[in-house]
């Protein structure tokens, strides 16, 4: 049939009865609560998973006769006035009802700038954790009824979408989302226009399209400059998340940060903390201090008055995870930028400086113009510390400004609705008001074990049957046998989930190291070639288009998956999303981490397995340095301790690896085929239990983000204020104070007056004396303190003294003298050291400066 084909697309009316359907369409409530999802799916299963389970495009297509006659259906009605009352007892909750403490004030706003927000599968602008922990972040936010708005970009692509060929080969494509079928609504002006916001960039200016997303109480602002005023090398800067070259992501992330903060302003919003979530969003700083110069702020003032209420996250400790420009093109866009501010391209450009680099570093940006900075897990604070050392010169990288938050998860995300019922039994009405609470969560250990069991049992069911699903339809494509389908789908029975099941799924970058696995195939062989023992792998996940390593990483599992001893054992899944994630975090039985530490900034996949009662196999990097347990009775899972350091590369993945078949072979699949009477391992149950029990409380979202409140939004809405009154005082006075101590630092110097004694009877004083040479700095301006240790006692806290000023030489240096009294008996070891010090500081460390006796 020849013709032109002509595209036409007939929408329903709804009917009256279900008009607000509309409202919950529109926001991203239905990510985390499933009945919603459930009332949409239940009108069309097909259509459902056709819209790609996005409501407001599922009712653009809904069948005109389907929804007249659920208008009239009574059962239907009733189950939308249950969801509609609890969209509306939610949105009814008070403001910060559930902040402890009431850290904010009225007035007080906290922006969330990300590159991405990792919602839900039919909102695609992520590509991956970061986008998720930032969903999740959004997501807790209103859960708490935080003053919070979100901001970020609208990308009409989105990440790509992946296939996988015969032999593994990733096939990456792109699409453009339709808008009208996304879950957002352009922002309107004063005047009912579309609002629009433009950024100036070399030579030209560029319009950006304002559009909001809501999730729950949180507005989360994206910018879009997909418009005709806009040339089409602008219009690109949004189409393609993580996409082309350097000119284009340093665009997307002067849009984001110079863009976002305009668009915060053009809506009358004025945020008192502003939170960078990793460093691409750090031009906002820029934005913040043009507009402080324009009000007639000096430079540096206006940098302190800026950076007291910013607050930096850093999710990576892998090189390229740290965006880096040349020092050309950065330079040609603070040029522009310098032009009518008074202000040198050379001041800007040092922000963004590194010690024997020409390039400007985005994460070194963000850090310099922020004064709360963390990690995202005990061990990334600590290696963060170490990578940022070198933008805090003297100060030792365990005393530096960098902290850390670690990561949780949404549990009503990712929680599976299958244990709603169980729990609220168990641990009682309102437990996930409650969640947090170590105590809510004995209860767990009360759950019979049947039932307990039926639960994962149910979800390993529902797994299956969606494996089976996506490895049909990967196959098929690729010009499979259905005789050959069959044999790979031999242990995939949803009707039949009495196997071990194995999860591995993330972003194939390379130090996630996913073929750790197959380091020595016989082994491997072994271990899972019995037939009465069945073990099922599961690998998901995608490689960025970019990264040939990572890619040829999958084509490696496919090619292992496909030789006879492994065929059916080992399964490979495409189109890694949120759906399958979800599915597979609640359904496998062990969740597989092997990352090369200390290179997990935290992982949270991980956590969401375990508050589904799967057990994790994880090296002790990111969170699960802190979240393994083998204190009780059972543990809660397994670890894998990582090699000394001083081994080279192959020598430590195979002693890993080691480590890894070992655990397999000796621990994880004899506990799960120590089976009972009732069909299962009264061991194995015992332990999925207390990994629910001690993962939950402290890796969920709610506790992190109360971390956050408590720890860095609220004193930085503190700082912003206080720098802030009495037209900026505090701000100009800092930057002086700083300029004044940085000119005279390299010429302070410090010497002791007096050969200092060895031996000391307990109880008596030592008179310890030294002479600084301030180069005109007054005594207030610096700390000379004494430090105590004890170096036989390695866990033993240091002990600080402070040296008072208390005399001039005859060479005019300053003495500060301690009469020491040691309260510790044995070898001690103390050392002398000063710092500038100023009671504005909101970290002592942050000039970087101390001189060492």
């Amino acid at each position: 049939m020849t013709g032109t084909v002509y595209k036409l697309e007939v929408n329903p009316r709804i009917p009256q009865q279900l008009e607000r359907m509309h409202e919950l369409a529109n926001n991203l409530w239905y990510s985390w609560d499933r009945p919603t999802r459930g009332l949409f799916a239940s009108l069309s299963p097909s259509l459902w998973n056709l819209t790609n389970h996005n409501p407001k495009a599922f009712l653009k297509r809904a069948d005109q006769k389907c929804l007249e006659a659920n208008a009239e259906n009574p059962i239907f009605l009733g189950a939308l006035d249950r969801v509609l009352a609890s969209y509306d007892s939610y949105h009814e909750r008070p403001y910060m009802g559930h902040v402890p403490g009431k850290p904010f004030q009225e007035d007080d706003l906290i922006a969330y700038f990300c590159a991405e927000f990792g919602l839900h599968e039919s909102l695609p602008i992520y590509s991956g954790g970061l986008g998720i922990l930032a969903g999740d972040h959004c997501k807790a936010a209103s859960d708490m009824g935080l003053p919070f708005v979100g901001v970020g970009l609208f990308y009409r692509e989105g990440y790509f979408h992946q296939k996988l060929d015969a032999e593994g080969r990733q096939q990456a494509s792109y699409h453009d989302s339709d808008f009208d079928d996304l879950p957002v609504s352009p922002v309107l002006d004063a005047s009912g226009q579309e609002l629009l916001v433009h950024i100036n960039l070399p030579d030209r200016r560029v319009f950006a399209k304002v559009w909001e997303v809501r999730v729950g109480h949180v507005r989360i602002i994206l910018l879009d400059t997909w418009l005709e005023q806009n040339s089409a090398q602008d219009r690109e800067i949004t189409h393609r998340l993580y996409g082309g070259d350097k000119t284009t992501r340093i665009e997307q992330e002067i849009l984001l940060g110079v863009g976002g903060a305009r668009a915060l302003a053009a809506l009358g919003l004025k945020p008192t903390v502003w939170h960078i979530n990793e460093g691409h969003a750090a031009f906002l700083i820029v934005e913040r201090v043009r507009s402080l110069i324009s009000e007639g702020l000096p430079y540096e003032a206006a940098l302190e008055a800026a950076a007291a209420n910013v607050v930096f996250t850093t999710h990576t400790a892998v090189p390229a995870g740290h965006d880096h420009f040349s020092e050309e093109m950065m330079r040609r866009y603070a040029e522009h930028w310098c032009k009518n501010v008074g202000v040198s391209p050379e001041q800007v450009l040092a922000l963004g400086a590194e010690p024997g680099s020409t390039e400007f570093n985005m994460t070194a940006l963000a850090v310099r113009t922020s004064r709360q900075h963390n990690g995202v897990s005990r061990i990334h604070g600590n290696v963060s510390a170490s990578i940022l050392a070198h933008l805090w010169p003297q100060i030792d990288p365990a005393e530096n400004p960098m902290n850390y938050v670690t990561n949780g998860v949404h549990l009503p995300t990712f929680l599976a609705p299958e244990w709603l019922e169980t729990f609220e039994r168990y641990l009682g009405i309102g437990w996930q008001e409650r969640q947090v609470d170590p105590g809510n969560w004995d209860g767990i250990r009360q759950i019979p074990d049947t039932t307990f069991w039926g639960i994962r049992q149910q979800l390993k069911s529902m797994l299956l049957q969606l494996v089976r699903s996506r490895i049909r339809e990967q196959h098929l494509r690729n010009q499979g046998s259905p005789t050959h389908l069959d044999r790979l789908l031999k242990l995939v029975d949803p009707c039949n989930p009495n196997l071990l099941i194995i999860g591995f799924a993330r972003r194939f970058a390379t130090y996630k190291r996913a073929a750790l696995l197959f380091h020595d195939p016989q082994w491997l062989r072994e271990i899972i070639g019995d037939p009465d023992r069945p073990v099922l792998f599961l690998f998901a996940g995608k490689a960025h288009p970019a990264d040939q390593p990572g890619q040829e990483i999958i084509r490696r599992i496919a090619q292992l998956a496909s030789q006879p001893e492994f065929e059916g054992r080992i399964l490979l899944i495409e189109g890694y999303d949120l759906h399958l994630s979800r599915t597979l975090v609640a359904g496998v039985d062990v969740w597989l981490n092997n990352p090369i530490y200390p290179l997990e900034a935290s992982g949270t996949s991980g956590m969401k397995a375990a508050m589904n009662g799967a057990l994790n196999l994880s090296m002790l990097d990111g969170w699960w340095g802190e979240g393994y347990d083998d204190s009780g009775e059972v543990p809660n899972g397994w670890a894998i301790k990582p090699a000394p350091g001083h081994l080279d590369e192959a020598q430590r993945d195979a002693e890993e690896a080691r480590t890894l078949y070992e655990i397999l072979q000796d621990q994880v699949i004899p506990t799960y085929y120590r089976t009972g009477p009732m069909g299962y391992s009264p061991e194995w149950v015992a332990m999925a239990k207390r990994s629910i029990a001690t993962i939950t409380p402290r890796f969920n979202m709610i506790r992190m983000v109360n971390e956050y409140v408590q720890r860095l939004y609220a004193p930085a809405a503190e700082h912003g204020r206080r720098f802030a009154a009495d037209g900026f005082a505090v701000a100009r006075s800092v930057a002086e104070w700083k300029a004044k101590v940085r000119a005279a630092w390299p010429r302070v110097s410090l010497h002791s007056l007096a050969t200092p004694e060895q031996r000391l009877p307990f109880g008596t004083s030592l008179r310890i004396e030294v002479a600084v040479q301030l180069d005109g700095l007054a005594p207030e301006d610096v700390v000379v303190e004494l430090l105590v240790d004890r170096p036989e006692h390695h866990s033993a806290d240091i002990l600080y003294y402070p040296l008072t000023a208390s005399g001039v030489t005859a060479s005019a240096e300053r003495i500060y003298a301690l009469d020491l009294t040691p309260e510790l008996c044995g070898k001690l070891e103390y050392r002398i050291r000063m710092y500038p010090c100023h009671p504005a500081l909101i970290h002592r460390f942050e000039l970087g400066l101390m001189v060492w006796l």
